[in-house]
């Protein structure tokens, strides 16, 4: 009862989203054109990065160290679909820890604006991912059918496999975002961090792979379960573990609950450090 009595009076998270609405979708609209603003190819770099990632990781991982899964034979076309995968996935989620420090500090405008609810920022650079994430989905369903020559209706269920990391993103997103304001430096922890979730996930490398001495780390990581789970679905035509993912979502609605909350409790003084 005490941490509701300590609670701001605020609309609720999605009692605020859905109040502004047009405010999210017009600051998301701007979110994806103005990452590409004064490039040459405009939108289309929103597919050709990806290819280019993944033709690096292809050659390190799959040319050069000899990496396999347990899956698949000797098909390097594969290996280069599984880490497809894995890429597009830690980099929704790396984009939205990156950025997030900086979400109120690039805006003072918007703090000085008492009527501004600055609790929304977070939501349309997590819809700016997303639509990223979607735009490479659609990428590898084409590379797929040019590569292997097949296509798994399963992938259809990939919104739901992800939407249990889109909802931790946006917890993270408004933690990272109120500690921007009183430490600065947090966002030269988090590129360290995103990096750290790259080699520490199955992104790049299955399980069976790494030591049982550190598997542990595989294990805790937020991207693991759900990058298997998006393989599973994509590649192989598995079905979610849906309980799994049930479970998942629930603690990370929590954490982003409780980052909600912090986020309305910290931004009293956002004026005073701005």
């Amino acid at each position: 009862m005490g941490f509701l009595i300590g609670m701001p009076r605020h609309q609720g998270l999605v009692a605020t989203v859905v109040a502004h609405r047009s405010l999210v979708a017009e600051l998301t609209r701007r979110e994806i054109h103005g990452k590409y603003r004064g490039a040459n190819f405009g939108m289309l770099w929103a597919l050709f990065s990806p290819f280019l990632m993944l033709a690096v990781y292809s050659l390190a991982f799959g040319n050069i160290l000899k990496s396999r899964w347990p899956q698949i034979g000797e098909g390097a076309h594969s290996f280069a679909l599984i880490l497809f995968i894995g890429l597009i996935i830690h980099g929704f989620f790396g984009e939205c820890i990156s950025r997030a420090p900086q979400l109120v500090v690039q805006n003072p405008n918007y703090v000085k604006r008492v009527v501004f609810p600055l609790e929304v920022l977070p939501w349309p650079m997590v819809l700016s991912a997303l639509f990223h994430l979607f735009t490479n989905l659609a990428a590898f369903i084409v590379l797929q059918a040019l590569v292997d020559h097949r296509f798994e209706w399963q992938v259809l269920l990939f919104p739901f496999t992800v939407a249990p990391l889109a909802i931790l993103a946006l917890g993270v997103s408004w933690w990272l975002a109120a500690l921007g304001v009183y430490l600065r430096d947090i966002g030269q922890v988090t590129s360290v961090l995103v990096t750290a979730l790259l080699f520490t996930s199955t992104a790049i490398m299955p399980l069976s792979a790494v030591s049982p001495s550190v598997r542990w780390m595989f294990n805790l990581n937020p991207l693991s379960f759900i990058i298997d789970q998006s393989r599973g679905i994509a590649l192989w035509g598995q079905m979610p573990d849906w309980w799994g993912l049930g479970v998942y979502a629930l603690a990370a609605l929590a954490f982003t609950y409780l980052g909600y909350w912090v986020f309305l409790v910290t931004k009293r003084g956002f004026a005073d450090v701005l």
